[in-house]
């Protein structure tokens, strides 16, 4: 009977309290991109491991057109080396392309291959090329991934030069936030370079072949979290110099000159920002030493998130403003209206007559004179009578006054915004969204966003789902009024709340906060006004109902989900 399984089976091997792989140093990287997968750089040009024995078994005979578990037709071959191959492919099932690795099944590493494959799908963190299928049959081994017609790989980007500062951050940001994750779970790459690195055509960085590269090439690391920290500083370094950070030449870039050691990056090229130099040199430190100017080198992704965070934030670049062409005076405006012409011979103008001299004109003006006349008139008659009516109204208009001043002073108070210090997941059934990305609905960047899951009955998510949000800490006790929540998915409809809260427990029961206010949308903006200032310092984001949207580059079917791309609070 041919053996069987998808993404959302566990492995067999797991226990309840193991990590989500039956090894941290036989994960991997793979997948496929708009560009084709290179394996034509070294191991040592890569600074990768060593290769464990290559297994000796053939790869199979298959050809464009044929169809794995008559579903999935190979389109094209993309790599084909040591036993396996690569192909692009399409699911006619689901009608979309996916990306399939396929080996014998007796071959060498097929048993750690199809382990690998399911750990990585039982990661499900969309910031990696998702796992969408592992299977074995017919003799085969076969792992089917996502495809993302609109990525970039980093080699493509790194082709024209390196990485603009904002890009180079938010790529070192978003790797070691993504691999520091997987890590928690078990999970190492080993083959972290920049074909494996994709950003996708809304600026999110996502990482490809997390457990499936490495263990079809039967490479294992002691070191796996030192191996991928060391990885995305060489990332890092290459996006700032356009120079690949050891002796040979790799991925299209030149290598650094020999006998001369690690240069930092501001050495090796003028204008780099010297934040982002002295990270790629902690990421790449080597026993325990670094370039950095005595800072103490970064040995986990981890540790790289941490120093991430310490660095003062980088702004995107400001919009480049194109002055507009240098105004020129037109040929007519050069010609002989109203002066003589320079050419003799020339036939002259004739001066047009003054204006409103005609017999039209003159009609004109006694109308208009008419008018202002009777204008007149009629402003001084209501000007006298406003006069009569002022003197028995005065008293009247006093105490009216007082008493609309008294009004309008709590409506003269000033609104200040409230700043976020931290924020968390809130998931009371114990089942979160994706509580890694909270931090990004308060980051000053609208291209990034929290997002829920996909579900298929809505826009209430009850009775499924009580709901999802985010808790946030405003710091200390304030006076909290307003909320604007900018929102990724439009659509009939979102609906939210505010609750104030004594903590940022994302398992505090909802009955024991207390709710502010709550509002609908269909659009892309949602702002939330309480009746009267609260005083909290924790507010809860309540999402209870959630709009339908199209497939995306996080999932291909449709269906009810919302994130949330900023968060501001004024009090």
């Amino acid at each position: 009977m041919a053996e069987r399984s998808t993404a959302a089976v566990d492995v067999a091997d797991n226990s309840g309290d193991e990590p989500l792989t039956a090894k941290a140093d036989q994960s991997t990287a793979d997948g496929v991109a708009q560009n084709r997968e290179r394996d034509t750089e070294s191991d040592e040009a890569q600074g990768s491991p060593e290769v464990e024995g290559r297994g000796r078994t053939s790869a199979p005979e298959l050809h464009s057109g044929h169809k794995l578990a008559r579903r999935y037709r190979l389109e094209e071959c993309v790599t084909r080396l040591d036993g396996f191959s690569s192909w692009r492919a399409v699911d006619e099932k689901l009608r979309r392309a996916v990306g399939i690795h396929v080996l014998p099944a007796d071959h060498v590493r097929a048993r750690v291959v199809l382990a690998a494959a399911r750990s990585s799908a039982l990661l499900g963190d969309p910031r990696f090329v998702q796992v969408l299928d592992a299977v074995e049959e017919n003799d085969l081994v076969y792992v089917v991934h996502e495809w993302l017609p609109d990525a970039t790989e980093l080699t493509t980007l790194l082709a024209s030069g390196p990485l603009e500062v904002h890009e180079a951050y938010q790529m070192v940001s978003q790797l070691s936030s993504a691999m520091a994750a997987a890590h928690r779970e078990g999970l190492a790459h080993l083959r972290l370079n920049p074909n494996a690195v994709l950003r996708t055509s809304t600026g999110q960085w996502r990482v490809r072949g997390l457990a499936v590269n490495a263990a079809l090439r039967g490479i294992s690391s002691d070191t796996p979290q030192r191996t991928d920290t060391e990885a995305i500083g060489a990332l890092l370094y290459a996006s700032l110099t356009h120079r690949w950070p050891y002796e040979n030449d790799a991925f299209g870039l030149s290598g650094l000159p020999k006998d001369v050691g690690l240069l930092p990056p501001d050495q090796v090229r003028a204008n780099v920002h010297r934040g982002l130099s002295e990270l790629a040199m902690r990421a790449l430190a080597n026993d325990g030493a670094t370039a950095s100017r005595h800072e103490s080198p970064c040995t986990t992704p981890e540790e790289l998130v941490r120093a991430v965070a310490e660095m003062p934030r980088i702004r995107p670049p400001e919009p480049v403003f194109t002055a507009p062409p240098e105004y020129q005076r037109t040929t007519y405006q050069q010609g002989t209206y109203g002066r003589p012409s320079p050419g003799a011979g020339a036939t002259a103008v004739p001066t047009p007559p003054p204006p409103l001299q005609s017999r039209t004109g003159k009609v004109l003006k006694w109308a208009v004179s008419a008018l202002l006349i009777a204008a007149l008139g009629l402003g001084s008659w209501q000007l006298a009578d406003a006069l009569m009516d002022h003197g028995s109204s005065e008293n009247t208009e006093q105490t009216q006054t007082t008493d609309t001043n008294d009004k309008n002073n709590d409506a003269l108070k000033p609104v200040h915004n409230l700043t976020i210090k931290g924020a968390a997941e809130y998931y009371p059934d114990g089942k979160p969204q994706h509580p890694g990305d909270v931090g990004l609905t308060y980051d000053d960047d609208s291209s990034t966003y929290w997002r829920t899951y996909t579900y298929r009955a809505g826009p209430t998510l009850a009775p499924f789902k009580q709901g999802v949000g985010i808790v946030y800490d405003l710091g200390a006790t304030q006076d909290l009024s307003t909320a604007s929540i900018g929102l990724y998915y439009s659509g009939d409809h979102t609906t939210a709340a505010l609750y104030a809260t004594d903590s940022l427990s994302s398992s505090a029961s909802l009955d024991s906060m207390t709710k502010i206010a709550e509002a609908s949308t269909s659009g892309n903006a949602l702002k939330i006004t309480a009746k009267k200032p609260v005083k909290t310092r924790y507010v809860l984001v309540w999402l209870t109902a959630v709009p339908y949207a199209p497939g995306d580059q996080y999932s291909s079917d449709a269906g009810y989900r919302q994130a949330i791309t900023d968060v501001k609070f004024t009090g």
